[in-house]
């Protein structure tokens, strides 16, 4: 390249200082209005108004009406292999929190339906978790023997749900979710392995085919009440706990060596279940001591709110445990990431954010009278890691900024970043040639395309392109 090219590099000017009250507004509008919720109904007629308001509201009306038959079909295989999971798993977690089997399972599909209709992401696990259940069992048993008054633990556990849930509703409308960012990362590392131990632990008493096991949640506890009922223990629960133990994991073996049978891995929960049914009834092993569900009332469940205890004398600790397991649920959703993980979701998971910041730029750089944006460059070097919710909305960033006719341009990103970007093919969605070392690269390629490109190039002062970095949304 000769002289005649090169160009002297611009100084990093100090940003000017911003008056008080600007800042404390954009603090505010960036913590509680990321996604600028508002711009969508500027500039629209009353009855466009109201129809993005009800979407805005209900987003099933938003997709329903461009619901194709091939996302049906999807969806049903996608449903029934959830729902082969959902079933073993929701019984198992109303075992857990000492509810009765059939609030389990009216928790495993319940409030997916609801979801479908408000909710906005693909990927949101949606419904009990085990921490949940045991918090709660833990909390109100300390105060309710759930086995000695099953009616009363079973109204406060119906409270301390209702409690849960206006204080997650109550965090959503007043868009105070970011609260839960301020949780130690290390805290909840640590408490939901402390948790996932004590539920391995708790399974035991099922496994061994022990009746008295103690209320306690902590290890020592648990192992005392079942080392000191050794006598108690029955060899045909135990080996048949075993078997299917052994079962599930070899399944997950072949599932992971053969990428094609994943099918098998999800099913084997549900085919656990029909099994253990179809032998324990053909060999009535409930009389030679292994435990079952039992009846299940048939039809579906009269309304709970007459079960609701707000005159309870444990009415306290029903609102403490319903605001402890709403805010642990809300923390420890996003499935137990890394420090690397979470960074990429709260980059790429806020896709509103960016999506904002895309409309801002074009706004100021049209009252500046300057060219349009052709291209976003997302900086990638603060990003370790990301986990498959984060290459969902990532792909969702991309295919935003295609309908708006940009190009998405990744700089610097890591090799753990690579190799989950080849392997979720997104690298031949968006070009190897638009993926760059480093930010430097990035700009002087899309200036280089703009130029030898477009009939009427943009001079030096025009910005084509915006970039984006990780550290703008932590």
């Amino acid at each position: 390249m000769g002289n005649s090219d090169y160009h002297t590099p611009r100084g990093v000017a100090v940003p000017p200082p911003k008056p008080f009250c600007w800042a404390v507004r954009t603090a505010l509008k960036e913590t509680f209005f990321p996604d600028d919720p508002f711009r969508q109904f500027k500039n629209q007629p009353p009855s466009r108004k109201f129809v993005l308001g009800l979407q805005y509201l209900m987003p099933i009306l938003e997709w329903a009406p461009r619901y194709t038959f091939q996302s049906f079909k999807s969806d049903l295989v996608a449903g029934i292999t959830i729902a082969s999971l959902a079933v073993p798993q929701g019984i198992s977690y109303a075992n857990l929190a000492s509810l009765p089997p059939i609030v389990g399972l009216y928790s495993s599909f319940v409030p997916p339906l609801i979801y479908a209709m408000f909710g906005s992401s693909r990927d949101v696990a949606v419904g009990t978790i085990a921490v949940a259940s045991l918090l709660l069992t833990s909390m109100i048993g300390g105060v309710v023997n759930p086995y000695e008054n099953p009616k009363l633990y079973f109204q406060l556990a119906v409270t301390a749900t209702f409690f849960s849930g206006v204080l997650q509703t109550a965090l959503g409308l007043l868009r105070l979710g970011f609260i839960v960012d301020f949780l130690s990362h290390a805290t909840i590392v640590g408490f939901m392995g402390g948790a996932a131990t004590i539920v391995c632990l708790q399974q035991l008493k099922g496994m061994l085919g022990l009746v008295h096991f103690t209320r306690g949640t902590d290890m020592v506890s648990v192992l005392k009440s079942v080392f000191t009922q050794v006598h108690q223990w029955r060899w045909e629960s135990a080996v048949l706990g075993c078997l299917f133990l052994f079962f599930l994991l070899l399944t997950r073996y072949f599932s992971k060596r053969k990428p094609a049978f994943f099918w098998i891995n999800a099913m084997a929960p549900l085919m656990s279940v029909i099994l253990g049914s179809i032998l324990v009834y053909l060999t009535h092993a409930e009389k030679h001591g292994v435990q079952v569900i039992g009846h299940l009332k048939k039809g579906l469940n009269p309304p709970s709110l007459s079960d609701l205890a707000f005159g309870s004398p444990y009415l306290v600790t029903a609102i403490k445990t319903g605001a402890v397991t709403g805010i642990i649920a809300l923390a420890v959703r996003p499935d137990h990431l890394s420090n690397h993980h979470t960074l990429i979701r709260q980059l790429v998971g806020r896709e509103s954010t960016i999506t904002r910041w895309i409309y801002e730029e074009e706004d100021r750089v049209k009252s500046c009278g300057e060219a349009n944006l052709h291209y976003v460059i997302l900086d990638m070097s603060a990003v370790g890691s990301i986990d498959t919710s984060g290459m969902s909305m990532l792909d969702e960033v991309k295919k935003d900024l295609d309908k708006r006719g940009l190009k998405l341009v990744l700089a610097n990103p890591g090799s753990e970043v690579m190799k989950k970007l080849d392997k979720t093919e997104f690298i031949q969605n968006i070009g190897q040639e638009w993926i760059y070392l480093t930010v430097g690269e990035a700009v002087g390629a899309c200036n280089f395309m703009l130029h030898t490109c477009k009939r009427t190039p943009p001079t030096l002062s025009m910005p084509p392109a915006v970039e984006l970095t990780a550290q703008d949304n932590v």
